[in-house]
Formats: structure tokens, sequence, C-alpha cells
């Protein structure tokens, strides 16, 4: 039977401004002694590992995760025993002097929930699995049916609400993109709407019986989805005249290193930036106290976020914020259309550019043989500035140098950079492919020129410490206009901290490409002094890196082996770190196919929904092994588990044997 769509109010805002930092008020709720929302700061959380029945071993590790900036922490209660044993834990804290307030994690088991909302301070529960079963199977409900089910979910959650609202116990309904129930995804899919609608299910019947102590999530390893279901979460509480509950941010199995900070960056940041967000926990598969020092980064820029000035009101959005589509845009050379965004490399701190230097970007010179060789991460082009390169670059690498200098060699192997006053002057440019530096308030003035010229394409800057918003106005100035010049987002940071400047450029530049804006990426940072030139390979390996990455992780080139895996918690059935080394050792090289690492079924075949192949917890020292969601293998021993992985993705076609590192 098909139902009739919900209504999406695209009129609506999500946010206060699309222009300005302005954070959204949300319903305060308290949580123990620590309240979240309303004029409260943006609290930290995580989530401990320790099996829950070790309570020394729990208590040990909450208080790392207390000492690294922890508020809150989350401990798994999957059934009874477990619930139970919450209140030993917390016991043992408060003799040693920690009062943080704890949240119980529930999957499958109300029982274990209400006990549990006896014991701690909040209970978080999956609405797709909380009174659903998810057998994978697509049914064809008529609106009697669909009600009858309702009615279920009704009877069964009652309790729990009343036992929340009897004993002060505050709760999350926290939606996850894998784990939607089979009677959400037979009505809307796997999709945003499918978790917004799986979470208000479950609070109109919390607002029917007068409980609003309430926390709202809309969990997705994939960022794109994560951040369109969190805007039309806030858009339906809006226009269905709900109450504005507060909401905790998390990409969910984000993963490890660089790749999990900035998955991370470009869906919490990217929120962050619209003034979404009452709580944020940063799903790491590292241990749980270095989790909070990257959320706390990612939320620290917020309170010293002035009113910036200069960057004028918007009266509409003029693209869907609940669902991507890239910017239509010119192709100029091979920038813009249909291709890929563009990775420049700015090597203007490189006094001597040699042969051998260019292989941190990618583009390995083979001397023995006189010829070159890419990897998947081999920069399109570099910034040489002033300097022109001295040497023939290879065929996959292009060079940008200033005008000044490129209209002096005239070299057509070299593209040049200019300014709105050098264009102005009415120079020859080249036939193909120019830069032109803008930022957003050279745009008026520049309409004309770019309009005339077809072969130009946009160097975004901006110095505004609102910098998303900033160069995402230019842009929309773009799209209303007409004006199809490709855009090259770049951004400059002072930063020598890695991981401060992942998550700063992660959220500045990844959230522009999410909402397909932006046609290419410039990261650089202030040129050095000849005497600091020392460490500069290392710097420009690793804002190659970096660039690649928030590519990726926007999903918008894919240029290395995606791992979705899970952060690892009481209920994981193997060292979760450990398995993920040796299978990202193994499978590494596989450019673009997507392999979920979960600890336990409860994060298996539906949270890595969006993974190619699957490696799953399903016992003591067994595996469970997937294609897509399709089991393939039960019962696999842990030991050999790792070659019937690759052996299913022989099978399927998608193995390359491994070539060796050319870096």
């Amino acid at each position: 039977m098909a139902f009739p769509e919900i209504h999406i109010d695209v009129s609506r805002d999500y946010c206060n401004s699309l222009t300005r930092y302005s954070r959204r008020h949300s319903l305060e709720v308290s949580i123990g002694d620590l309240p979240v929302g309303g004029n409260n700061p943006i609290r930290i959380q995580s989530m401990t590992t320790v099996g829950t029945m070790d309570t020394e071993g729990s208590v040990d590790q909450i208080r790392r995760m207390v000492d690294a900036g922890c508020e809150y922490v989350r401990i798994t209660a999957p059934n009874l025993k477990e619930a139970q044993n919450l209140q030993e834990i917390k016991k043992e804290l408060l003799n040693t002097g920690i009062r943080v307030p704890l949240i119980a994690d529930i999957h499958f088991t109300p029982n274990a929930a209400e006990l549990a909302a006896r014991l701690v301070e909040k209970v978080r529960i999956n609405p797709g699995n909380y009174a659903d079963k998810k057998k994978f199977q697509v049914i064809e409900y008529t609106e009697a049916s669909y009600q009858e089910e309702m009615d279920r979910i009704r009877e069964r959650f009652t309790p729990l609400v009343r036992i929340c609202k009897q004993y002060g116990t505050a709760m999350r309904i926290g939606t996850n993109h894998g784990s939607l129930s089979d009677r959400i995804m037979s009505r809307y899919g796997d999709t945003p709407l499918g978790m917004v609608e799986s979470a208000l299910e479950f609070l109109r019947i919390c607002e029917d019986l007068n409980y609003n102590q309430i926390v709202l999530s809309m969990k997705a390893s994939n960022p794109q989805v994560m951040v369109q279901a969190y805007r039309l979460l806030v858009n339906r509480l809006n226009s269905e005249g709900l109450q504005p509950y507060p909401l905790h941010l998390g990409v969910t199995e984000a993963g490890e290193g660089e790749d999990g900070r900035i998955k991370s960056a470009l869906g919490i940041g990217s929120l962050l930036e619209d003034g979404l967000g009452d709580t944020v926990r940063v799903s790491l598969t590292e241990e749980p106290e270095l989790e909070a020092p990257v959320a706390k980064m990612l939320v620290d820029r917020y309170y010293t976020r002035p009113d910036h000035e200069g960057i004028p009101a918007l009266n509409s959005n003029p693209i869907n914020p609940f669902r991507y589509q890239r910017r239509v845009s010119r192709e100029v050379e091979n920038i813009g259309g249909s291709n890929v965004p563009r990775v420049i490399i700015d090597l203007r701190n490189l006094k001597d550019v040699q042969y051998q230097d260019l292989k941190v970007i990618g583009h390995h010179y083979l001397p023995e043989l006189d010829k070159w060789s890419m990897n998947d991460t081999g920069a399109d082009y570099i910034y040489s500035g002033p300097r022109p390169v001295q040497f023939m670059l290879p065929n996959g690498l292009k060079e940008i140098v200033d005008f000044p200098q490129w209209e002096q060699l005239k070299d057509l192997q070299k593209f040049p950079l200019l300014s709105v006053d050098q264009l102005k002057e009415q120079v020859k440019l080249h036939p193909r492919l120019n830069f032109v530096k803008m930022t957003s308030s050279d745009l008026d003035s520049a309409v004309e020129i770019l309009e005339q010229r077809s072969k130009l394409v946009v160097w975004l800057e901006t110095d505004n410490e609102h910098a998303l918003a900033d160069q995402r106005r230019f842009i929309f100035e773009l799209i209303s206009k007409n004006m199809p010049n490709p855009v090259i987002i770049c951004r400059k940071y002072e930063d020598d901290n890695s991981d401060s400047l992942q998550l700063k450029a992660g959220t500045d530049m990844g959230a522009l490409l999410i909402d397909g804006l932006g046609d290419g990426v410039f990261l650089s940072r202030a040129l050095l002094p000849e005497k600091d030139q020392e460490n500069t390979l290392s710097t420009i390996k690793f804002y190659n890196q970096t660039c690649f990455t928030i590519l990726q992780a926007a999903r918008t080139r894919m240029t290395k082996t995606e791992y979705i895996s899970c952060p690892s918690c009481g209920r994981t059935l193997f060292d979760l770190q450990k398995t993920t080394a040796m299978i990202r050792q193994r499978t590494d090289h596989l450019k673009g196919v997507k392999i979920g690492i979960m600890g336990c079924i409860v994060n298996g075949p539906g949270e890595m929904a969006d993974a190619d192949y699957g490696y799953v917890g399903s016992g003591k020292g067994t595996i469970t092994l997937y294609k897509g969601q399709e089991v393939i293998k039960r019962g696999v021993p842990s030991s050999s588990a790792v070659d019937e992985l690759i052996d299913i993705i022989k099978a399927d076609g998608q193995w390359i044997e491994p070539q060796g590192n050319l870096v």
C-alpha cells in the first residue's frame, strides 16, 4: 500500500541564522546535578568500554574519563544483571568522591531499562530496537495495522516513561541510522525522514504522558545523513509545535585516528556551527578518555565566537538542507561540472622544489625508469606562488602560479591566480583556466567580470572567524545569481596541533562539501621564515592527507578504504582496537570499499548499514561475516575470520592485490 508523503516544511529554518552564530534555545533537562540544554554549556560525554559487571574496572575507567573532561558517562546495560550492577558502580564512584551522572545504554531489553531508570540519572533507549525486532523484512501495512503496532509500542514503552517521571530520571531517545525497525523501514525507508519519525513516535507518547525530560539524537556513520537528520528533526519539532528538546550530537562508528576525528568534525562541527547541539560524544575506536578532549576542542570554538559583522542576512535558503544535491557548476579544465572536488596543495614554503619532494603529495618519481607514478591521494594541483617549479610536472599534476610570474612566462602548462583588481585591468588570460582570488566583499564588484569570462574559477578566501557562514553566504549568492563558476574552498590556519587543525578544517570545509558546495579544497598555513623549513615536507604531507580525508568523510571523493568501526563498550566481544588495526593492515589498499567492524550484534548489521562488508562479534571467540546486511558466514573462529572476510571480498570481485607502499 502506498502512504502519503510526510510534508517537510522546507520554508522553515532549522537554525536561528545561517549567517551568524546563534545557539538554538532548547528546553533544560535535569540529569542529576548537571542539567543540559537551556543556557547551560554544551556538555561533554563518553561511554565506558569495560564490562559492566567489572565494578572496579568500570570505576577506574570512569575516573580517567572524568579527569579527561567527561561530564556524563554512559554504561551499557544489556540485561537485568548488568542493569542492577549500575548501582554498585554508582556507589563506588560516590565513595571515591566522583559524582558524575551515569547514563544506562539500553538495547532490546525494556525490563533492564525499567530497572536502570530507578538507579541512575538517565537512560538511553533506541526506538529501533526497544519494542521492535529487526529481521530486515519489508512489511505492507494498512493504516489500521500500523496503528496496531503503535498501540503495542505505547503499551511496552509507557511503564518506562512512568518510572522516569517517578524517579526524576532523564531519557535519551537515540535513533541510529542503521537500526531502524522493519516497520519504519517499510514505511519511510532508510532515510533521514525515517530516523526522525522513529524518534517522534516515542516522543509523542512521552508528551501524551506529560513527560519532557528528554534528549534526542539522530546518529549515523555517514555525516551527510546524520546532519540532514538533525536538521530535519529540528524542523519537524518546530512545525509540529513540539518542545525544543536538547540535542545529543554524535557520528556513530566514526573510526580511529584522523578518519574518526575528521568524520566527527564534519558531522558534529557542521551542526555546532549553526547553533545546534547541547551535548556531544565523539565516538572513536580508541580508549574512551581520548574522546573527551576531541569533543572539547570541537565545542570550545563556540564559547569565544563573536557576533560577526559583514555577513549579510539571508531571506531564504537556496538549497534543500535535508537532501544532498551538488551545486551545478560549469566545467573549467578538470574543475567543476561532474568532476570530483580537486585538491590543491600549497608549496610556497618550499624554497626549491625537487622531484623527490612531490612524493609527500602522492606523486613519485622513479629515476631508474625515468617516469612518474601516482597513488590514490595524489594532489591535483600545486600552488607555487611567485616561484614556479623549474621542471616538467607529471601528467596528473598541474601548477598554479601568481599572475605576474605567469604573465612573464606565458607558459600554458601553468595556470594563473589573479586578484580582482588584476582581473579588472582586462589583462590577457589563460585560454583554458584561471583562478581569481576573492572574498565575500568582492562579489558585487566582480559579478560582471565573472559573467563575461567563462574560464574563471573562484579561489574563495575568508578572514572571518565565522568562516563557514561567510563562505557559504558567498556561494549562496552565486546560486541566487545563476553564476556557475566553480569554487575552490580556501582555508588558512595557524595551528601546529594536528588534532585541532583536522577538527577546524573538517568543520569549516567539510560542512560546505556535505551540502554540495565547493569544487575543490586548498588548505594552507602562514608562510614560514627561512629557518623553519625543516618540517615543511611533513607538514605538506599532513595537509594533503587531511584534504583527501575531508573529501572522503563528506562522501564527495572516495580515495581509500573506509572503516565503520564502533567505539567499543562493555558489550564488545573482542579487542576492537587490535582487530581494527589488523583488518586495516590487510585491506587499506581497497579504494572506496567500506568495511564495518562491530564489537557485538547491537552494533551489527543495522549500525553498519552503510558498509559493503561486515565483521561482527557474535560470541566469545566467534565472528559473523556480512556482505552488506546479508549474513555470509556465522560462527567463524576469530583466528581465521580476517582471512575469511578477505575470501568474501575476493568472491565478490572487489579484491585487488596490494602493490606495496610507495610513500
